[in-house]
Formats: C-alpha cells, structure tokens, sequence
C-alpha cells in the first residue's frame, strides 16, 4: 500500500498518493510518516539583504528620542562597509536562515547599486549579481527588484553623502533592469521597487511605472512613519497612501510595504485596488513603526502577506504571530485575523500569506505548491495535535522553526534535519564575512 501524503492546503488539510501528484512532490513520499504535515513554503515579501549583518547592533539607545531616523543613520553606515563579496556571503547566511525557517522565496528590495562614494562598479550590476550568485547556492527563489533612489525627500532634496551609493538614473536603471531580466535563470524573477514617495520624484514614477513590461511587480515602501504622513501631507497636500492611489495606476501588480499610518478611506482604497501589503511585525516592532490597521483591512477584504525587513528575525513563526498578537496587544481582544469560514488563526493567516506570493513575486500561480516544508508532528511543540491543528501548534506554540524537518524546493530537499544542507560552508563565510565588516 502507498504512503499517504498528509497536505495543508488552504481549504483544509487533504490526504494524496505520491502517485496522484506532480513529480516534484513524489520526491518527498520516502520522508513521510502518519505524524508529517507538509505545508506549502510562504514567499518572503520584504528583504534587505545586507541589514542581516547588522542584527543586534543597533539595541543601544543614542539618545531619549531614539527612533527610525536614528536607526536609520546606523545602517548607512553598515550599508558604507559592503562589497560585492561581503554582500553575497550575508546573503547566503540570509537565504540558508530562511529556507530553514519555512520561506521558498524571497523579494530582494535591493538599493546597494554602486560603490560607497557613489562610483559605479566596473560591472553596474555587481552587487546584483552577487545576490544572485548567493540565491542559486542556497536553493531559494529571488524576486530581486532593483531600487529607483533618487531625492533625500518630498522637497526633492539631494541624497546625503552616505545615501549617494543608492542612486541610479532613469536611464542606469533601465539597463539594469535590462540586465537582470536577460538572464533567464528558472529560480529569478526581476521586478521594479520604488523606493519610497520621498525617494522617488513625481515624474520618474510616472516615467518608469508607465514604461514597465505588462505584469511587472511593482514594490514601494509607504506610510511607514508618521513623519513621512506630515511631510507628504504639508508637501503634496495628501497623505502618501491617497496620493499614491491618485496618482499611480495600483493594482494587483503592486505591493505596498508597511503601509502602516492609513485612514480608513486609504485602508479601503489599497483593498479595492487590489494590492497587496507586505506587513514585516517584527522590524516594525523593533524600529517603532506602529500597527496596520489589520482587522479593518482584512473586513475590507484586503490581500497581505508578510517580510522579514531588516532580519532582527528571520521566523515565519515570528512574523504571523506577532502579527495577530500586536492586534491583540492594541485591541484588547483573540483570534483577530480568522472568519466564520476559518476560524483558526494560523490557518487564516497563512493562507493569506501563501495566496500573496504570485503578486509579489512575479510567480504564475500553479494548481498546486511545488515548494513544500514538512512538519514532524512528534516534535514536542506539535505532539498530541490533530493534524488539523499542527499549523496552530507550529506558529502559536513552536520555537521558530524546531518543527520542520525538511524543506524541498522544486523536488529538490534544501534543509534536512532542520539545517540547509549547506549549513557549514554557508556558516563559516558568513563569520569570515562578519569580521572583515566589523573589524
């Protein structure tokens, strides 16, 4: 008799016969017992890769009004120490540290284009392709989006001297978008990051947004902070949310990252146009972004998914469970992202996370996930659930990623045992790299 494969799916968990399945889940079938739930990898909707280096570093007040804007200054100037090299050794630890926490892919907001002082590598898109060569090891799927970064701000201010290495012309950026796309490798997909509102001037967004390929995905950083709302509103006379929607065509190509500070005719408008939010709990907790309206924008019916940022955390655990216990925390109430129709939060959460990752990350949707993590429900975090219920005891009860023990990337196993399979040598350049940065 065949093993019986024990699915998550997002209309509940279904039972399958390797036989019945594409061939990239029949390579799984030999790890699988009655206590194995696999579950499709979440996309990773929000990465600055080079920021993992930094994790810990900046825990130390500066001053009593410590905020983004101070951090901010603390990470130009880790952003100043990286090479093409440096930036691939992190970005491996990065990635490997992801597959084994239960992301497949990952969307890389990517603005380190040019050397520190604002020259351009011999090769303009070095620092990309360093990227590149350190998703290709690990196994992950990249969605790179390169970064238009022109302005310091609404008054279209020229960039700081620590900001000069993120800038690109219209016409610099069109050829490494040319670039990028022109290399047709089956794991990378190219799309189009706007940097922010204050970052991007009025016309080159309309110039770029206009000029884009048919169903290019589209990323903008907006409404992080409320200093950003006050600047866009005594500038542009409208909150950046309103004024992005009047002024660019959003829709489902779109991800809107944090869009943390909305009104409720904003929370409406992103969820009409059908765009998705890429929410990112654990870097807004730690740089004090503030809470997305979640519960008004999921009645809205809303699309969200989810992003690690700046790595204090790379959790899928983390990231859904803050996400529902911020909500709680602010208003005094359980179970806030769930439905009459979905009544476990886990459940409720992931599933929205899963079905935002076509949009996000330029992935045509498929019939069924080929990219699938697998949850020992002996682990003693799951032990004595229903399989049902695994998916709760994973993201409410589980420590990070204790319950997976593979992760398979198109039928191929990339974490095994809990750990990439190329942990070691992954781990060892990493801590080379980690030195000659802090040196």
């Amino acid at each position: 008799m065949s093993v019986q494969l024990s699915l998550w799916t997002p209309e509940g968990v279904r039972r399958f016969s390797p036989e019945g399945l594409p061939v990239a889940l029949r390579a799984i079938a030999a790890s699988s017992s009655d206590r194995s739930l696999y579950v499709p990898t979440l996309p990773n909707l929000h990465s600055h890769a080079f920021q993992r280096a930094m994790a810990g570093r900046a825990e130390r007040r500066q001053n009593s009004h410590d905020s983004f804007w101070t951090w901010r200054e603390t990470m130009y100037a880790a952003a100043a120490r990286f090479s093409p090299e440096l930036l691939r050794d992190v970005a491996a630890q990065l990635y490997a540290e992801m597959l084994q926490a239960g992301y497949g892919s990952v969307c890389e907001f990517h603005y380190l284009h040019h050397q520190p002082d604002g020259s351009v590598y011999a090769d303009p898109a070095a620092m990309s392709l360093a990227l590149i060569e350190a998703a290709e090891l690990t196994g992950i799927r990249l969605t790179l989006l390169p970064v238009l970064y022109q302005c310091g701000g609404f008054d279209a201010r020229p960039l700081s001297p620590r900001q000069v290495r993120f800038h690109n012309s219209l016409e610099q950026w069109w050829e490494l978008f040319e670039r990028l796309r022109s290399l047709q490798m089956p794991r990378l997909r190219v799309g189009c990051a706007l940097h922010s509102l204050r970052a991007v001037p009025e016309s080159a967004l309309r110039s770029l947004v206009d000029a884009l390929p048919s169903g290019t995905p589209i990323h903008m950083h907006i409404a992080e902070q409320i200093g950003e709302v006050e600047e866009c509103l005594a500038l542009r006379g409208q909150r950046p949310v309103t004024w992005l929607l009047d002024h660019a065509p959003v829709d489902g190509h779109w991800t809107l990252v944090h869009a943390t500070h909305l009104d409720p005719a904003e929370v409406q408008g992103i969820a009409s146009s059908g765009a998705v939010v890429a929410l990112c709990p654990s870097t807004e907790a730690n740089l004090g972004d503030g809470l997305f309206p979640l519960a008004e924008f999921i009645a809205a019916g809303g699309r969200f998914g989810v992003g690690s940022d700046s790595h204090i955390s790379v959790s899928v655990v983390e990231e859904l469970r803050w996400l529902e216990y911020g909500q709680r925390l602010n208003s005094g109430q359980r179970t806030v992202a769930a439905s009459q129709s979905e009544p476990r939060v886990a459940d409720f959460l992931y599933a929205h996370a899963w079905r935002a990752g076509p949009t996000a990350t330029g992935c045509a949707p498929v019939p069924m996930a080929t990219d699938w993590l697998r949850l020992d429900g002996e682990d003693p975090a799951l032990c004595g659930l229903a399989l049902d219920d695994l998916l709760s005891g994973w993201i409410f009860a589980s420590q990070r990623a204790s319950a997976i023990r593979e992760v398979w990337i198109d039928g191929e196993c990339r974490v095994r045992d809990g750990r990439h399979v190329l942990h070691d040598e992954i781990a060892r350049r990493f801590a080379q790299a980690q030195q000659l940065l802090w040196r």
